[in-house]
């Protein structure tokens, strides 16, 4: 399968974030290496995503600060970002709004037509706006003149880098002007784009609860978008998805990572993360990267058990 017949695929991690862990990383970094083993898409770009302060968890440390957290964790990663958009509403959003809206930003700032996961659009995914010139590449006999992955990832990627505030200073995040224009629009004939929801089994398993989810929400996250599931703690996941109507519907759309070994990582988790901060228990450094470790010394946060 050539690059450009590949899917180009944006993770989107939503969650708490209450702290950051290296699990948390190790999620992205595993759905990433697997989706490339399949041979049939290309991750281009992860957006952290942490919940609005309202979402009323108890222990639940104001967003400026996980948002900080967030952006340390990912300070030396080249692909992984961190967007406040959903910390800055008015209130707490769901994870469709979330989705929407990454949806629909990525329209604006590339021209994205982003299709369904098993049902892509007729259309180019990366078109051309209307009422604009002429697309820059017209002679599509000549193939050395068609865009390439290559092109399509540096497009992407400036928008990425904008979209999720990339590198931002500690103290201020800013958003992307949503009607920003990126220069002259390329027509991408071939490439199909999604943005796909990363979670761990955990997520997968809550929506089996009755109540707690929407199933119009529901619908949209696994029906339109598609998810990407990293289980975690030996989870099984086999006999979560047969408890929901919803997932046996859409299991086309359900991507199950597979790991031959169970990964250390897989145990790790920010409720532990914060037992261990408040005990003085050495092994935090093996839950939360050192410069998250010491802004959580330096602000005092979760070393009492309010938080």
């Amino acid at each position: 399968m050539t690059e450009n017949a590949k899917t180009h695929v944006i993770l989107l991690s939503c969650g708490s974030f209450n702290p950051i862990t290296k699990g948390h990383i190790h999620m992205f970094e595993k759905a990433r290496e697997y989706l490339h083993k399949t041979g049939r898409f290309i991750v281009i770009g992860g957006i952290i995503s942490p919940v609005h302060d309202s979402y009323g968890k108890p222990g639940l440390v104001p967003s400026k600060h996980r948002l900080t957290m967030c952006q340390l964790a990912v300070q030396s990663s080249d692909w992984i970002r961190v967007d406040p958009w959903e910390c800055y509403q008015q209130t707490w959003q769901t994870t469709c709004s979330v989705l929407e809206h990454h949806r629909d930003l990525m329209k604006r700032v590339t021209g994205c037509i982003l299709s369904n996961v098993n049902t892509p659009s007729s259309t180019p995914v990366i078109g051309q706006p209307q009422n604009q010139a002429p697309p820059v590449y017209q002679n599509h006999n000549n193939l050395a003149n068609k865009p390439t992955a290559v092109k399509l990832l540096g497009k992407v990627s400036e928008s990425l880098g904008r979209m999720c505030c990339a590198r931002p200073s500690m103290d201020r995040f800013t958003f992307i002007d949503e009607n920003a224009n990126l220069g002259p629009a390329m027509r991408y004939e071939e490439i199909e784009l999604r943005i796909l929801l990363l979670c761990g089994s955990d997520l997968l398993e809550s929506f089996c609860i009755p109540g707690l989810w929407k199933d119009s929400d529901m619908e949209v996250i696994v029906g339109d978008f598609g998810i990407v599931v990293v289980p975690r703690d030996g989870a099984d996941t086999e006999r979560i998805m047969n408890h929901s109507s919803v997932l046996r519907k859409h299991t086309e759309n359900i991507l199950m990572v597979k790991d031959d070994v169970n990964h250390p990582m897989s145990i790790v988790s920010s409720t532990k993360s914060r037992l261990a901060l408040q005990h003085g228990d050495g092994h935090v450094v093996d839950y939360l990267n050192q410069p998250v470790i010491d802004y959580i010394l330096q602000t005092q946060l979760y070393i009492t058990a309010s938080g």
